[in-house]
């Protein structure tokens, strides 16, 4: 009985989390839709467009790397938040005092640096699961 429990559980949640990850690449696909129409409605598109695009083709591949491999790689969301705080940055320079332009700054270089350390842990994981086996 206690196992059927589980596996009626574990099945509710994997629907609710494909529900969601649906929801989340539906409204991604609306929200680049969105941002086209307002680039051809103003005849121009803006290094901040671009960026926005790349963030919402970063969110759709963290949902579709999610569904080959049944899990999420910590590296896009990291890739997400250098270029949200990049395009940030970009839209409001102008208004920005200096200190809050290094925290930012800082704040994409400790980003950046744990991408690297990730990348280099999972690559010493991998030669230490080859050198085992």
């Amino acid at each position: 009985m206690e196992h059927q429990v589980k596996k009626t559980v574990s099945r509710t949640l994997a629907l609710a989390q494909d529900f969601g990850l649906i929801v989340v690449a539906l409204a991604t696909l609306v929200a680049i839709g969105i941002e086209i129409k307002i680039m051809v409605d103003n005849s121009y598109v803006s290094l901040t467009d671009l960026l926005l695009l790349f963030i919402y083709l970063e969110v759709l591949t963290m949902v579709a790397v999610y569904y080959e491999s049944g899990e999420l790689p910590i590296k896009i969301p990291l890739y997400i938040a250098i270029v949200a705080l990049a395009r940030y940055l970009i839209l409001d320079m102008k208004n920005i005092d200096t200190w809050r332009i290094m925290g930012i700054t800082s704040a994409i270089l400790l980003l950046g640096l744990s991408i690297i350390v990730i990348h280099y842990c999972k690559t010493l994981m991998q030669e230490k699961v080859k050198s085992s086996s």
